[in-house]
């Protein structure tokens, strides 16, 4: 069996997904397709030789509807013989496109891939692939009658259950937009970054980080899901979820070129890291977010190790309860988790979080010497993929 390898791991900066975001003038393609580019050249490999393009996209509607990995390598040039598919593990898409990468190297299938993500939140909006129809049918819902909530609300039923106040909520909402401050003020994200071009210029920083968020400012935010049918179907629920303590809705992308370490070799390219171990799992689709609490269990028993053996914890911060349910419930050491900040400072762009986060995590690792890594996110449906990395 072939041992793949991380060989590089870059992301764009993170924009606001609004009209006047730095990027919402760029078309998904586009944005896609500078940063596979710039990861092509900046490791000086034949394009011709990559086997496989692998893509996470969540809203694959609109400008992503056509099958976006393979408009934006082309757009960027390289060679037309090279395939590429879409993956939609809605927000763990661009995980799942990693993991699919490695276990086909691992099946010996294929030798050097590229996963990548994309998501323009601002030109292509949530839910732009739904237009509106029922996505479940008779069955489904009769199974979970009287219906499942909305991810907002879910967040507020994690907070519930952990027993999470607002306050708690808020704390690591600041501390994420601190994190993620100390992170950019001391260049901690300036080699996973490249550079993009826009109409108004080259956007080369995230825009997304408020420095001067604090918990007393953020109190002052309504929640956003309180509704009256369902404090009465879910009176546990004390409603403090807000926009200030949930990821941002933001453009972006992200690529990671993985291949066999005996390619690597053969190449005179340095592997970064090697992966340890997968899981992707399912969890109560009416909380919705907690299955990165049993993807952790599970992910940890496959490697042999226990949580204290990983130095360094990515877990999506779709809601601020996601992050803090899964520390609570696994005693995590809150030092090691999200140390740079994570989606509620630098943005949740769906199709592209995956590889955003294992490049943060990956480069980080890099900075403080530190070995393992594990990442978690939770997904639409109650999903969530798993992945330790071993830095070399």
């Amino acid at each position: 069996m072939k041992n793949p390898v991380i060989v590089d791991a870059i992301r764009s900066p993170m924009a606001r997904a609004k009209p006047d975001g730095a990027l919402a003038q760029v078309h998904p393609v586009d944005l896609l397709s500078q940063v596979l580019e710039q990861l092509v050249e900046r490791n000086q490999i034949d394009p011709g030789q990559v086997d496989d393009v692998i893509c996470g996209c969540v809203s694959q509607a609109g400008e992503q509807a056509g099958t976006p990995g393979r408009l934006a390598w082309l757009a960027a040039g390289l060679p037309a013989h090279v395939p590429s598919t879409t993956i939609d593990r809605k927000c763990g898409s661009s995980q799942q496109a990693v993991h699919f990468a490695a276990q086909a190297i691992m099946a010996g299938t294929q030798d050097i891939v590229i996963a990548c993500g994309v998501e323009s939140m601002s030109r292509v909006p949530m839910g732009s692939s739904r237009m509106g129809q029922n996505t479940t049918g008779a069955r489904f819902d009769a199974r979970y009658a009287p219906g499942l909530v909305g991810q907002g609300v879910s967040a507020d039923l994690v907070a519930a259950q952990w027993g999470l106040d607002r306050t708690a909520l808020d704390t690591y909402a600041a501390r994420s937009h601190q994190r993620a401050h100390a992170a950019q003020s001391s260049g901690g994200f300036a080699r996973e970054i490249v550079g993009i071009d826009t109409p108004a210029g080259r956007v080369t920083a995230d825009e997304t980080i408020r420095a001067g968020t604090t918990v007393e400012k953020l109190a002052g935010l309504k929640a956003v899901f309180e509704n009256e049918e369902l404090s009465a179907r879910f009176p546990q629920i004390q409603w403090a979820t807000t926009a200030g303590n949930a990821s941002q809705m933001t453009d972006g992308a992200s690529a990671m070129l993985i291949m066999s370490e005996q390619r690597a070799q053969q190449l005179g390219l340095r592997p970064r890291a090697r992966f340890v171990a997968f899981d992707v799992v399912g969890d109560d689709p009416l909380y919705m977010l907690t299955a990165p609490i049993p993807a952790t269990q599970r992910v940890l028993a496959k490697a042999k190790m226990k949580l204290d053996d990983i130095h360094h914890y990515e877990i999506n911060e779709a809601f601020a309860s996601v992050p803090l349910a899964w520390q609570k419930e696994l005693k995590a050491d809150g030092e090691r988790l999200n140390p740079r900040g994570g989606a509620i400072a630098l943005g949740h762009p769906l199709g592209a979080s995956g590889i955003r986060l294992m490049t943060t995590m990956l480069h980080a690792l890099e900075d403080s010497g530190q070995r393992y890594g594990l990442q978690s996110m939770c997904e639409a449906g109650g999903m969530a993929n798993a992945t330790i990395i071993e830095r070399l």
